[in-house]
């Protein structure tokens, strides 16, 4: 029997496109799921897992969809030839019922992999780049230079710090540090 496995990472995504391709590929059973591959905690994946017997196929439309990196495609594979069932993945061809289909999923994971860390690379060298114009990631300080300098003003005068809070809308600790970074360790607000 082939029983199929369809992923999209987000909600937004759409998995109809691969649900008709499997479809024509005659799978008798769809396991679809939303979310990120790189969660190990895929529970539609792990079903599918626990419900391959001998002779069955497990059927994906690509290979990145099951998995980005080799060691997890190779443990995945293993898992799958261990229960006596077969894979195939439509787009690339790979057919593991056979010794040259087990090695090409092989060559096509591991360049799988490699298309995986080379755009990590380029995030990298982008995060980068932008860091050396100025740019920083994460969200911007909630306090001007300006409002910080008169929050330690008012703490050095001896004004109580829970007013001093609401009045700038601040939370508790991140504020405190962003203020005073030298007192972050000493009296907390």
């Amino acid at each position: 029997m082939r029983i199929s496995y369809a992923r999209v990472s987000t909600q937004d995504q759409d998995n109809t496109a691969q649900i008709v391709a499997l479809n024509a590929a005659g799978c008798g059973r769809i396991f679809e799921e939303k979310a990120s591959v790189g969660r190990w905690d895929r529970p539609e994946l792990s079903r599918l897992l626990g419900q391959l017997r001998k002779d069955d196929v497990l059927v994906v439309w690509k290979l990145d969809r099951l998995s980005r990196s080799l060691k997890d495609m190779l443990t995945l594979m293993e898992t799958v030839e261990k229960t006596g069932a077969g894979f195939l993945s439509l787009t690339e061809a790979v057919d593991t019922t056979s010794p040259a289909g087990r090695m090409m999923m092989q060559i096509v994971g591991s360049f799988a992999e490699f298309e995986r860390a080379m755009l990590r690379e380029r995030t990298r060298s982008g995060l980068l780049a932008a860091r050396g114009e100025g740019r920083i990631g994460g969200r911007r300080p909630k306090l001007t230079p300006r409002q910080q300098k008169e929050i330690v003003h008012l703490v050095d005068s001896g004004q109580k710090r829970q007013p001093i809070r609401r009045a700038y809308s601040m939370s508790i600790r991140p504020r405190w540090r962003d203020c005073w970074p030298a007192a972050s360790s000493q009296n907390s607000w």
